[in-house]
């Protein structure tokens, strides 16, 4: 009896030992994969930060001011950020590299200043770079339902939130005093083969992972209002921006953790025509 007892520990002890070489071997798989990943993505970018041409747009013809807000005595920054210049993105190389490519955005108080691509789902990209290589840090893309030539009332980014604050890593920034601070962070640039567009900012937050703020469209005015009036509540952080049903918007959606997304929302404020 006391040997089989005997026994029967030491296999439990074997078992555990075994259980925990095997957890390690697991941890240092991802360890050296995340490594591996940083390490192509960071490749990757330089390659198009030497390829892609972006210039700031100072002769503006055939640009639009797009929903301008009323008259009022409430102040509102639509009127400094509809000065800001536009981003023009040759989307020659880019094209070449990768026929995906819909977009080049450029979120201003971060390091997001990359081009935008488009598959058949929402899927494929968050494990593929951009040269479409495997890769578990993914691409910033935008969400497939959505065209940009026709911009829907809700066009939707997404990116892994990642560590090294590459891809939307980086968007966690806009709660931060020294972003915040700075009202010439608030806005997007958006350059697309065709067009040329600049957003306000108007809501960001950290919400429990969900769908609602990701729909595109809506079956009726007085849905999309409760939606603009949903989201705008929401927000952490107070902006000098109103925004209604004659607005199209654009969204940013990222982890902030395992289980919860931070959210940014803009709307567009200006858009010149290639």
């Amino acid at each position: 009896m006391l040997k089989k007892k005997r026994k029967l520990k030491k296999w439990v002890w074997v078992t555990i030992l075994i259980l925990g070489i095997l957890c390690l071997a697991i941890s240092f798989f991802k360890i050296v994969r995340w490594y591996i990943d940083n390490k192509n993505t960071a490749t990757e970018i330089q390659k198009i930060d030497k390829e892609v041409q972006i210039k700031k747009v100072t002769e503006e013809e055939n640009v639009e001011s797009i929903n301008p807000p009323e008259a009022s005595n409430k102040p509102n920054d639509y009127w400094d950020y509809i000065k800001l210049p536009l981003i023009n993105v040759d989307f020659t190389s880019l094209l070449q590299k990768n026929p995906d490519t819909v977009a080049f955005i450029k979120v201003s108080g971060t390091n997001i200043n990359y081009p935008v691509v488009q598959s058949t789902n929402n899927s494929y990209y968050l494990n593929h770079s951009y040269d479409k290589s495997y890769n578990e840090a993914g691409w910033v893309f935008l969400d497939y339902r959505n065209d940009l030539q026709n911009f829907d009332s809700n066009t939707i980014i997404y990116a892994h939130g990642r560590y090294d604050t590459t891809m939307f890593g980086s968007l966690k920034n806009v709660f931060k005093n020294n972003w915040y601070k700075n009202t010439e962070n608030y806005v997007i640039n958006l350059s697309t083969p065709i067009h040329n567009t600049l957003w306000q900012i108007f809501s960001v937050y950290i919400i429990d992972t969900e769908n609602y703020y990701l729909t595109t469209n809506f079956a009726s005015t007085e849905n999309y209002q409760a939606f603009l009036d949903t989201i705008s509540a929401r927000s952490m952080l107070s902006f000098n921006a109103s925004v209604n049903t004659n607005d199209k918007i654009l969204t940013l959606s990222t982890c902030y953790n395992n289980f919860q997304k931070v959210v940014l929302h803009a709307k567009l404020i200006k858009i010149q025509k290639k």
